[in-house]
């Protein structure tokens, strides 16, 4: 996954780079690991949670309404300076994982 992750982000600076002239903006948002209907069928998930959830700084995991809000803001006057980046939203676990 780790190549595929690098490859997304890498594609999300250049398509920024490349379309900011016309005034599109870029983003990843990288919200770690939710509770989802499809995640509940991985193996092991909540041994990932709970390591997760004890390793990052705000001590718990993101829902889907936070990664919403995130993608709300962007799309918003908030954001308008915004492109070509990656934005975690994992309470800090992408920091200390």
């Amino acid at each position: 996954m780790g190549p595929v992750k690098a490859a997304l982000e890498s594609a999300v600076r250049y398509t920024a780079a490349e379309l900011g002239s016309k005034n599109i903006r870029a983003f990843a948002i990288s919200p770690g690991p939710l509770y989802t209907r499809a995640s509940s069928g991985l193996k092991d998930f909540d041994v990932l949670v709970d390591m997760v959830r004890e390793r990052s700084p705000l001590g718990r995991l993101a829902e889907i309404d936070d990664v919403g809000a995130v993608a709300a803001m962007l799309a918003t006057r908030t954001g308008a300076m915004l492109t070509g980046q990656t934005i975690y939203v994992d309470g800090g676990f992408h920091i200390t994982g």
